[in-house]
């Protein structure tokens, strides 16, 4: 599978708000996987100084990343593949 990054601007967003969207995309990707649409929530970074936020998933392709946002009623800006470099 393919690691793609969500970037996302999330002015105003509360740590509550923040907790529920992530539960949300985690929920999400498991009910698409078990639809037959493999994709996984990995992480989440957010970075107060900007309000942006960047979540990883491993999807088949970047339209079931665009989905999972979709249904999950999260907004993002941009999806884009990327190489997630472990130690």
């Amino acid at each position: 599978m393919t690691t793609y990054a969500v970037k996302r601007s999330l002015p105003g967003i509360t740590m509550d708000q923040l907790g529920a969207a992530q539960k949300a995309a985690i929920d999400t990707c498991n009910q698409l996987t078990k639809e037959g649409t493999e994709v996984k929530y990995i992480r989440s970074n957010f970075y107060p100084g900007d309000s942006s936020c960047t979540c990883l998933f491993e999807a088949v392709n970047e339209d079931a990343v665009k989905t999972v946002n979709e249904k999950a009623s999260i907004p993002f800006d941009e999806i884009t593949e990327v190489l997630d470099l472990l130690p």
